[in-house]
């Protein structure tokens, strides 16, 4: 399937012919929004939040969704991915995080070079990408990381290799007594092909000094995600939401994410997801609502006009939630994953066990059309979810 920038290009010049819903042509406000992001303009904060708190959320999710078709057409993208992560050792213990244990935790683990090649090994025939990361391990340097990179291109040369958050970056290079940019260099020399997102939490300084003290700040995470940016490295972004921030803090942390995409374009996806509250040390936290969670999608579609896609993200939000979401801005479903750890300590019942039939099958019945891409977003395949006998349920009458 032929899917290239240039299609992503001329979206805005496609929404201007599209039919506006019903619903939004019967809402001032939001033909405003549509208005402004027809012209090339951008939604800016008070937009934003007047946006979030509509209480027309079905008209609201039909916009998001326009903006997604003009993009993308009812492609609904996957890839098939494995997640591995490398140790729950941490020398944060960051409150919201149920997956970090301590050195001498009896639940604590590192796993050697080897033991993560053993991991990929079973799937390894079946996907073409390895998402790691994992806690700040005490004695790591880049001389382990690039060994384990180097050791998974030798062995599996096909796999995309998205490793490291830019915290683990960080911590990494202050380790090996080097600069962050070396430690790049070094890294993508060794066989790291993107950075995920992971670790952006909410870009406000006071709300990270609550939840994740000690933790890179805002500033550091646009720059470490900058700096890769400039090597050539994609990223993707995030945000964890609900814990004890704001809206009004939720659409700052837009608009840092926008601001730094217009300087070095480096961002493919953005990755929201709400905080599962399970074994951490946050009681105090606001949980997010699944409104919100469809809220926080739709918006993000309309106030990030330069980041492409969208992620709904089913290991944290659940299958039901995702189908709800890919009908309400998101593009994307993210993988087969096939192992997950973080957010299933933390709580998230999501099934581990999908194949990309499965998850085509999702998409399917959600009304979109299942997309099966790399990691790059660069190579397309309009994928048919085969559906067997022993799928049907037989109906007695």
């Amino acid at each position: 399937m032929e899917l290239s920038s240039a299609f992503e290009k001329g979206w805005r010049n496609r929404l201007r012919k599209m039919e506006i819903p019903i619903s939004v042509k019967n809402d001032e406000f939001l033909l405003h929004c549509l208005e402004i992001i027809k012209s090339g303009g951008r939604i800016n904060l008070s937009d934003g939040l007047k946006l979030y708190n509509t209480t027309n959320l079905p008209a609201l999710c039909s916009l998001a969704n326009l903006v997604k078709r003009s993009r993308f057409g009812d492609n609904v993208f996957f890839n098939e991915n494995l997640h591995v992560n490398t140790t729950n050792v941490c020398v944060l213990a960051c409150r919201f995080c149920a997956f970090r244990k301590g050195s001498r935790h009896s639940d604590a683990y590192e796993l050697s070079v080897d033991e993560v090649i053993h991991r990929i090994q079973p799937f390894s025939d079946s996907i073409d990408e390895v998402h790691s990361v994992g806690g700040l391990h005490p004695q790591w340097t880049v001389d382990h990381y690039a060994e384990l990179y180097s050791k998974i291109k030798d062995n599996f040369p096909h796999i995309h290799v998205k490793s490291l958050t830019a915290v683990e970056i960080k911590h990494i290079a202050s380790r090996s007594g080097i600069s962050v940019t070396e430690t790049l260099k070094l890294l993508k020399k060794s066989g790291l092909n993107s950075i995920p997102g992971g670790g952006a939490e909410i870009l406000v300084d006071s709300v990270r000094d609550r939840i994740c003290r000690g933790k890179e700040n805002s500033s550091e995470y646009l720059e470490i995600h900058g700096l890769a940016h400039s090597l050539g490295i994609p990223s993707n972004c995030t945000m964890l939401f609900g814990t004890v921030e704001t809206v009004e803090e939720r659409l700052i942390h837009l608009d840092k994410l926008r601001i730094q995409q217009d300087e070095t374009s480096g961002f493919q996806c953005f990755v929201p997801y709400p905080f599962l509250p399970d074994k951490t040390r946050l009681p105090e936290a606001q949980l997010a609502t699944t409104s919100e969670i469809i809220r926080i999608i739709a918006v993000s579609r309309l106030m990030l006009d330069n980041i492409p896609h969208i992620k709904a993200y089913r290991m944290n939000i659940g299958d039901f939630v995702a189908s709800l979401c890919i009908n309400s801005g998101a593009d994307d479903i993210d993988g087969t994953v096939g192992n997950e750890e973080i957010m299933h300590e933390a709580g998230s019942k999501t099934r581990l066990d999908y194949d990309k039939n499965q998850l085509s099958k999702l998409i399917i019945s959600s009304g979109q059309i299942p997309v099966k891409r790399n990691s790059v977003y660069t190579n397309f395949e309009e994928y048919e979810a085969v559906i067997s006998k022993a799928m049907v349920m037989p109906i007695n009458y």
